[in-house]
């Protein structure tokens, strides 16, 4: 299946934000990393991100962030999209990061607030539209105010979003009464997706339109089953599934990526090892982890209402 290519077409469900393994010797184990790319694509994942978050971008070289977009294109052969962490607090960076992501073939980039430098709010507009002059790929602006100190105002996004090249709002906020403000304020094309997995139903529920997501890492077929049920109105079958993943989300949440690795690691699919300032979990959490885990049913059929 080839995903088509306007991205109010395939920015929507659960995406991803895809870990970077490490060896042993701390070097990006690519043949791991591809394996995770190929395990979503054949869940069903309509785009997957990395050199994000969850991917220790900021412990990245540029090198490596350039080998991970590489080989997570290479996998992915269209079918399905690769969005690229491109941010930084300072934007010529953020630019070169940008065109690194173009170059190596990525589908769109994700640009976050600058962080610790507190801009106001026109600094945070210039930012961003210095970036999308600098490239023709499609712009995901990250807006969490938790970690930048700094929020992006929605007449800011409204702003941005009156060119087409800004097609989606990663939303770190929490506020799950957003989508519902900002549908009034924003064009249809624009897609908005929380960063919170714990919240996602409730936020679909109002208006948004996926998650950019940790757990469907580790359980991207039953993520995909979630977001199905939702699409066709099956709420209590979502609901049924969801709580599920609560124990495992509080996991992650707690320690990401941290935790993400470990629960990658118990199902065989990347070592857990972390580069610093992330260090691997304590055995408490390690065994947390494995209870949580072991509490989902992956396999388990959707959940269909009379």
């Amino acid at each position: 299946m080839t995903i088509p290519k306007t991205p109010e077409t395939w920015l929507s469900g659960y995406i991803p934000d895809l870990p970077t393994p490490f060896d042993e010797k701390g070097a990006v184990d690519l043949t791991s990393f591809q394996r995770l790319c190929e395990r979503q694509i054949a869940a069903g994942a309509s785009a997957i991100l990395v050199c994000e978050t969850a991917g220790e971008a900021s412990t990245l070289s540029p090198a490596e962030h350039e080998s991970i977009i590489g080989a997570a294109v290479e996998v992915a052969r269209g079918r399905c999209r690769v969005i690229a962490g491109a941010g930084s607090n300072c934007t010529h960076h953020a630019i070169d990061l940008t065109r690194c992501a173009e170059a190596t073939g990525a589908d769109a980039v994700l640009s976050v607030v600058p962080y610790y430098n507190k801009p106001m709010q026109e600094g945070i507009y210039q930012h961003f539209r210095t970036i999308a002059d600098s490239t023709t790929l499609p712009v995901i602006v990250h807006d969490i105010p938790s970690r930048t100190v700094r929020e992006m105002a929605n007449s800011t996004l409204t702003r941005l979003a009156e060119s087409e090249q800004f097609v989606g709002l990663l939303d770190g906020s929490g506020d799950l009464t957003r989508p519902l403000r900002l549908s009034a304020l924003l064009p249809s094309r624009f897609r908005c997706l929380t960063g919170n997995d714990a919240i996602v139903l409730a936020y679909l529920a109002n208006g948004g339109d996926g998650c950019i997501s940790t757990i469907s890492n580790v359980t991207p077929g039953l993520c995909q089953r979630i977001h199905s049920a939702i699409r066709h109105r099956r709420l209590q079958a979502a609901w049924d599934l969801q709580k599920q993943l609560m124990p495992l989300e509080a996991c992650l949440s707690a320690n990401n990526p941290a935790a993400l690795k470990y629960a990658l690691g118990l199902l065989g699919l990347m070592d857990p090892i972390t580069r610093l300032p992330i260090v691997e979990l304590d055995e408490p959490a390690k065994a947390a982890v494995a209870i949580a885990l072991a509490g989902i049913d992956e396999d388990q059929p959707a959940i269909v209402e009379g």
